[in-house]
């Protein structure tokens, strides 16, 4: 019902839209008229170019902002650059292109004028009785034909009015080439942060967790060295034997947070419901991939879900998480969520991390946590 109601307000705005251009292209012909007589006038009175030029630049930027209003609120062109930093030059060049779909909209609104006049005469014909039933329904035929067309030219000139203003009114090339390398520079140096507070992040699992889970089997294998009763040799044997397994088990999850290697042969949904067997708290994973994304997507990917686990078990107090992986508007979309506490902290070291590694393949991360709960951290990545 709520799409209905958009596609009824956009068929009604779309009209009025091109009507408000037409009349806006109109004032914009008599400013550039103005603009051009005053500036050739500067040819016999140069005292007086810079005050045209800094009168010409103001109106220009008001008679951009207000097509950009327009084009924004009645043509639904809502990714429309903002005009502030546009120059002058471009700005009037953009005010003479306008006048194309200005004339259009003007002849497509004539044309709609003369068939109302058609149709009242036809009307009145056939209240009249001079008209046979053949024809008046031939001309209505032929009237909802005009009628359509003219429908498809009001909606393409439209289309021809915001694609102008991309084009005349968006950033430059050389712009965007500098805002590009602005991009890779910063996520760049994000990633060398993430990389080196994720050795931290390893060493410190080194040394407070496998180290001294190894010094403690040395002890203990040096107590079943020197003790002399056989039960309890034995005894601290298994125990060490048990201690060695859980050794081996910290290693490989040390191994997996620099590679994880369990995706060399299989897709990110079979991982993470491996990694999910040995969570304290219950996970629902709904992966719906219809292509295996690169592998680098797939890294970065396993990495925020298993630290977007990792803090709903530690620290939300979470009874169940979901994970939805699936590829929406051509981005690759994986939303963790869960129904603790709330309260994670977007800026905290890892998931700060996990943002210069989402960043630097051109995705997002977004995390809504709350006070009280509950926690959506929202991973997009530009598909392959």
């Amino acid at each position: 019902m709520a799409a209905q109601q958009r596609t009824g307000r956009w068929w009604l705005r779309l009209p009025v839209g091109v009507a408000a251009g037409t009349a806006t292209a109109a004032v914009e012909f008599v400013f550039l008229v103005v603009a051009a007589v005053a500036f050739t006038g500067c040819a016999f009175a140069p005292a007086a170019g810079r005050r045209i030029t800094g009168l010409t630049s103001r109106y220009a930027g008001w008679l951009v902002r207000m097509e950009h209003r327009r084009l924004v609120g009645l043509l639904a062109a809502a990714d429309l650059p903002a005009p502030n930093a546009v120059a002058t030059r471009r700005q009037v060049g953009y005010l003479a292109a306008r006048l194309l779909p200005g004339t259009l909209g003007l002849l497509a609104y004539a044309v709609l004028g003369v068939g109302v006049v058609l149709a009242g005469i036809v009307l009145t014909a056939a209240v009249r009785g001079e008209l046979t039933v053949l024809d008046a329904v031939s001309q209505i035929a032929v009237g909802a034909v005009l009628l359509l067309l003219n429908g498809q030219a009001v909606a393409s000139i439209a289309a021809l009015d915001v694609r102008l203003a991309h084009r005349l009114l968006g950033p430059g090339s050389r712009a965007e080439l500098t805002r590009r390398v602005h991009e890779l520079t910063t996520s760049r140096a994000g990633v060398i942060s993430a990389v080196d507070a994720e050795r931290q992040r390893i060493e410190r699992d080194l040394h407070d967790g496998l180290q001294q889970r190894l010094v403690a089997l040395g002890m203990l294998l040096g107590r079943a060295r020197r003790t002399r009763d056989t039960d309890r040799t034995h005894a601290l044997l298994l125990q060490a034997h048990e201690d060695v397994q859980r050794a081996i088990e910290e290693l490989r999850q040390v191994a997996w947070r620099v590679y994880p290697s369990a995706l060399d042969g299989g897709d990110l949904g079979e991982v993470l419901t491996i990694v999910t067997r040995g969570s304290e708290v219950p996970v629902r994973i709904r992966y719906e991939l219809p292509v295996r994304p690169q592998r680098q997507t797939e890294t970065v990917l396993y990495f925020v879900a298993c630290e977007a686990l990792t803090n709903a078990a530690k620290h939300a107090a979470a009874n169940l998480v979901t994970v939805e992986i699936g590829v929406q508007d051509g981005w690759i979309r994986m939303r963790v969520h869960d129904d603790g506490v709330g309260g994670a902290d977007p800026t905290g070291r890892g998931l700060s991390g996990l943002v210069r590694r989402v960043a630097a393949l051109d995705g997002r991360l977004t995390v809504t946590s709350p006070a009280g709960g509950p926690t959506t951290v929202l991973t997009e990545l530009p598909c392959d």
